[in-house]
């Protein structure tokens, strides 16, 4: 049987590695094995990363809260737990937005939220 040397499928393939390896640095980029390794862990860490960004915006969102709601005397548990009471449904991401730039309407907020704690 003749022998097989899968050229223009091979070629096919490395050009896809070289292509997605471009901007990487030394041997990362031009050697193929080495350029393939590189290429799957970048591709393995940007899975993890896209997961890793909704809890680290969550993060942030909470902080914010919590920071704004300690500036005007009330817990973060306790600002959230008044909100859910008063059935104010508002997401973290909102709320962090209104907290930076909108402080009246956050102080009202936050007037909602005391007021369901009290009573």
């Amino acid at each position: 049987m003749p022998r097989v040397t899968r050229g223009n499928s091979r070629l096919k393939n490395r050009k896809k590695i070289f292509k997605r390896s471009k901007g990487f640095y030394g041997k990362r980029r031009n050697c193929y094995k080495i350029a393939k390794q590189s290429v799957m862990k970048a591709l393995k860490n940007a899975y993890i990363d896209r997961r890793r960004k909704k809890r680290e915006f969550r993060k942030l969102w909470i902080t914010r809260i919590g920071a704004a709601a300690k500036n005007r005397g009330l817990s973060y548990s306790k600002f959230m737990g008044g909100l859910n009471k008063a059935d104010v449904e508002i997401n973290r991401k909102m709320l962090a937005d209104i907290a930076v730039t909108d402080p009246e309407t956050f102080d009202h907020l936050v007037d909602l939220a005391e007021d369901e704690i009290s009573s």
